[in-house]
């Protein structure tokens, strides 16, 4: 019989309606029982936090990490992680930088409520928790769960606010696919190798500047001057920025403070195509996040500067 650990944190799958809005309050062990026969699997469950993920801070989510660790060390096949959608991209992605398990940790939590009429929580835990016992799943890494698709946490994005179908990998598809029970292999995605992070030390901060048309430079001036020790540019298309925003980002990188370029287009990788655009960002030093959202940019990056401070793009070769 499979082993696997239920780890809670709380988010939209173990919240209840009250008069001040949606509160997480249902512990693991109330959304086990209602997540259906589980023949061939043995669950035992903890509860690490009950927040909505919008609430997590950064030791918070290298709290969940250590702890699914140390469930992993305790011998079970996989560990699943109830989660608020919010920010579960970015929690799955932390995880699986430092993951260098064979076993799976999978993410998986709800758009409804626990006590909505018609739940989506049970059904996404259910697969989650077969997901996390199949031999399919092994070697891919950490893993979201949700409305029938497992995808690799790199790449992954919520993509809908509210309708069950929250998430998806543009560009990429899902790894895994859950069919009437059964665990069905879609992809198997390189993974490289895991990062050797302290997992009690604070990462050092990195900030999002978003670009809009005609933005200038006071924000990413504003990002360093509040202790950013890097930058990730949410550029146009396949890279770009308004002239400001270059000049001010050359002006960074050669200060010694790292600048990654991401796009706010949902699918593709970054390029350095234009002059004046992102052929200039990369002349002046920035270096380019692939296809990575900027948030999960966001974390690579500042996982390559605890690592490595000096030359985080050491750490950044060939992961972007």
């Amino acid at each position: 019989m499979a082993r696997v650990h239920l780890l809670a944190t709380g988010g939209t799958i173990a919240s209840r309606r009250t008069d001040g809005g949606l509160s997480a309050t249902t512990p693991a062990a109330e959304l086990l029982a209602v997540a259906g026969p589980l023949p061939g699997l043995e669950v035992t469950v903890s509860d690490l936090t009950t927040v909505p993920s919008f609430a997590l801070t950064g030791a918070d989510v290298r709290a969940l990490v250590r702890d699914a660790r140390r469930q992993l060390a305790d011998g079970v096949d996989g560990v699943v992680v109830t989660h608020g959608t919010d920010t579960m991209e970015e929690s799955a992605f932390l995880a699986d930088l430092v993951h260098a398990d064979p076993r799976p940790v999978v993410f998986t939590g709800a758009q409804r409520p626990f006590d909505a009429p018609a739940p989506d929580g049970p059904a996404n835990l259910a697969d989650a928790l077969r997901v996390a016992a199949d031999p399919a799943a092994r070697d891919l890494g950490v893993l979201l769960a949700f409305d029938g698709l497992v995808f690799a946490a790199r790449g992954v994005r919520k993509v809908e606010t509210l309708r069950s179908a929250a998430f998806g990998a543009p560009g990429r598809g899902p790894v895994l696919r859950v069919t009437g029970g059964t665990v069905v292999p879609v992809g198997r995605p390189p993974r490289p190798p895991a990062l050797p992070l302290d997992l009690d030390a604070e990462l050092p901060r990195v900030d999002v500047v978003a670009c809009g048309q005609g933005s200038d430079d006071a924000l990413l001036r504003a990002a360093v001057a509040a202790g950013a020790a890097g930058v990730v540019l949410e550029a146009f298309g396949a890279g770009n920025v308004p002239p400001p925003v270059a000049a001010a980002a050359a002006e960074l990188v050669a200060g010694g403070v790292p600048v990654l370029v991401c796009s706010r287009v949902p699918s593709g990788p970054v390029a350095p195509l234009y002059a004046g655009g992102g052929a200039r960002l990369a002349r002046d030093g920035a270096l380019f996040g692939g296809d990575l959202s900027p948030w999960q940019g966001r974390l690579l990056l500042a996982a390559a500067l605890a690592l490595d401070p000096e030359d985080p793009a050491r750490v950044l070769a060939g992961r972007c």
